[in-house]
């Protein structure tokens, strides 16, 4: 009898050993799915910030062809304004357009646009300057100046982009993104002599495209 006890106590040693074996495989495969689930949840994110910063480039770009068609048609100048945190609006950046009203009007805005969701004007560590190459001293930098001149930027009614009351064309870029996400980095350029628009995407952390 002791002989045949001890191989039940054997038999059941062994069989408690494998059942113990598979015990930890589940709790082995239902790590591994919450960390599946956690690496999915965090990524669907970056691909909805990715979407935001391209609609927020194409929102400033739109702003600025708007500036620039509207001194043509008007024959009135624009004011181009970047600005961050305004009084009076939610917080944000934003693209502030303004019809300057001359000897017979008042100045008027013609638009106060905020910035797609989460998008703010900023440049990341280790960007490189847009293929058009006006620099990347500052998110908004104009004439090798960090947010512009100070008399302001205006689109003239010949569709030039110049420094406000001097009128000389002026270059420059408006960087966006999603703050600490360097792979939403946005560009958009002005080249003052004739006013035209470019805007680029980030490839990776270094390489832009349009």
């Amino acid at each position: 009898m002791s002989d045949l006890n001890q191989k039940l106590a054997a038999r059941r040693g062994g069989d408690q050993a494998r059942g113990f074996s598979m015990i930890e495989l589940v709790v082995v495969i239902a790590i591994a799915l919450v960390i599946l689930g956690i690496a999915l949840v965090q990524a669907r994110p970056t691909r909805t910030q990715q979407e935001h910063a391209n609609t927020a480039k194409d929102q400033v770009q739109s702003a600025l062809r708007q500036a620039r068609e509207t001194a043509i048609s008007d024959r009135r100048d624009v004011q181009v304004e970047f600005l961050v945190n305004p009084a009076g609006n939610p917080s944000g950046s934003y693209v502030r357009l303004t019809r300057i009203g001359g000897a017979c009007c008042a100045n008027a805005v013609i638009l106060m646009m905020p910035i797609h969701n989460s998008v703010v004007f900023t440049t990341f560590s280790g960007e490189p300057d847009s293929p058009d190459g006006f620099g990347n001293s500052g998110p908004i930098y104009f004439g090798g100046i960090a947010g512009g001149p100070p008399a302001g930027m205006i689109y003239q009614s010949d569709g030039t982009f110049v420094i406000n009351g001097a009128g000389t064309p002026i270059n420059g870029t408006v960087f966006l993104g999603v703050p600490n996400q360097p792979t939403t980095a946005r560009a958009i350029t002005i080249l003052g002599a004739t006013g035209r628009v470019r805007s680029y995407h980030i490839s990776g952390t270094t390489t832009w495209l349009d």
